[in-house]
């Protein structure tokens, strides 16, 4: 066998449960494993029996691995030490970990997603604890936050930590990355318990369509039944002049959301606080996402220090009717989640139409009031939605008609 040699993983003073790894293949001489940790007395023995059992797995019999170990629970050693071996030996097996059963995956179509929290797919520090932030998403990414030469050992680790890390009731999404490279992405996920894919720099619904069969591939190859959705990110002029026909590609698209970043710099323009260089291309977002039935969600707010300023731009965005917004640290996740959940006026106004409304219904009215304002039906469909989201998130008890009654005996 030829002598070569392949390098995954990080390593450094700010690393953290992760761990740096090289892979020398050799013509003869056994296996030679030689580990750096800080916790090598305690953990070393299985570490170094974990890789041995991944190279014995993969038939390699004469090599030199060196691995720097920052911390890495057993499925980052096992991302990284298949990724080395996936760069020397051409291969379809793969070394998976084994499925947590109390890892629920579950979700559903109309579920909120308020709030999503993006996380690097090649930095496993980030994700152990993720589901600790309460987001209700958590974005395992693989496009812009993975530099070009890590595509392939990123792809492996998030296929890991989706088959490991139990992330709180969190949507379990990612990102994959545009094109054919994206359509790769899926075969590393589509198996493992990802409920959510989300589609960047999306421009055309025809490459909805070409998602959607190579998950369908997937799905058939490995008997999977679980629902799979989707969620096109438009970022350019084209997207927004083909929003609609997009958010109409496939029924197993949940949401749509806007990368502001990208479509201003497709425009030309700086992108602002004020936000009127976006203006249009977000209310035409909305309006697309609403007449299709799904959830517009709105651009991530970049200044991680200024929680005022996004609190404004959420209620802003809510005002515009986007229902959700991107997150880039643990920290917005709080006041995006507040921000568009019902506050006490929007409840309190809310159950008094629903309780007009039935009032009404009872009396055998045809015309419905409020004080002296008139309610039509549009009125009480979002006053039940209103209550329903209530409900759903704790803010409101489920027998609040009951209590209500109560209360006026």
């Amino acid at each position: 066998m030829k002598e070569s040699v392949a390098i995954s993983g990080n390593s450094g003073p700010k690393v953290r449960s992760d761990c740096e790894i090289v892979l020398e293949l050799k013509s003869e001489g056994g296996i030679l494993i030689d580990l750096s940790s800080k916790v090598k007395v305690l953990y070393g023995e299985s570490i170094i029996n974990l890789l041995t059992a991944i190279l014995d797995f993969f038939e390699i019999k004469d090599a030199v691995v060196r691995i720097i170990d920052s911390g890495a629970l057993p499925f980052v050693l096992a991302a990284r030490m298949e990724s080395v071996i996936k760069q020397l030996i051409s291969t379809d097996l793969e070394y998976l970990p084994e499925f947590l059963p109390e890892n629920n995956y579950y979700t559903s179509r109309d579920r909120f997603r308020f709030s999503r929290l993006y996380l690097p797919g090649n930095t496993p520090g980030l994700m152990i604890n993720a589901g600790l932030h309460s987001a209700d998403g958590i974005i395992l990414d693989l496009e812009d936050s993975v530099a070009p030469e890590k595509k392939e050992e990123a792809r492996i680790l998030v296929r890991n930590a989706l088959r490991q890390i139990n992330f709180n009731g969190a949507e379990r999404m990612v990102r994959i990355n545009q094109g054919e490279m994206g359509l790769r992405d899926l075969h590393f996920v589509i198996p493992h318990n990802v409920n959510l894919i989300l589609l960047p720099k999306c421009e055309t619904a025809d490459y909805i369509a070409q998602v959607e069969n190579e998950i369908t591939t997937i799905k058939s190859k490995f008997n999977i039944v679980s629902q799979v959705f989707l969620m096109p990110i438009i970022e350019s002029a084209l997207g927004i002049e083909n929003v609609f026909r997009i958010v109409n590609g496939s029924e197993n698209i949940v949401a749509v959301a806007i990368g502001l970043e990208d479509y201003t710099a497709d425009l030309g323009v700086s992108r602002t606080v004020g936000g009127k260089e976006s203006f249009y291309a977000r209310t035409r977002l909305v309006v697309a996402a609403k007449a299709a039935g799904i959830q517009p969600i709105d651009s991530v707010f970049s200044d991680v220090a200024d929680m005022e300023a996004l609190k404004n731009n959420v209620l802003e965005s809510k005002a515009l009717g986007f229902e959700g917004m991107g997150c880039i640290h643990p920290r917005q996740v709080s006041v995006i989640r507040q921000g568009f959940a019902p506050d006490k006026t929007e409840i309190e106004k809310s159950k008094k139409i629903i309780l007009a409304f039935e009032e009404a219904k009872l009396k055998g009215l045809g015309v419905v009031a409020l004080g002296s304002k008139m309610i039509d039906q549009p009125v009480v469909v979002r006053a039940e939605r209103t209550i329903s989201l209530a409900v759903r998130l704790g803010l409101l008890s489920a027998d609040w008609k009951k209590e209500a009654s109560a209360v006026e005996k």
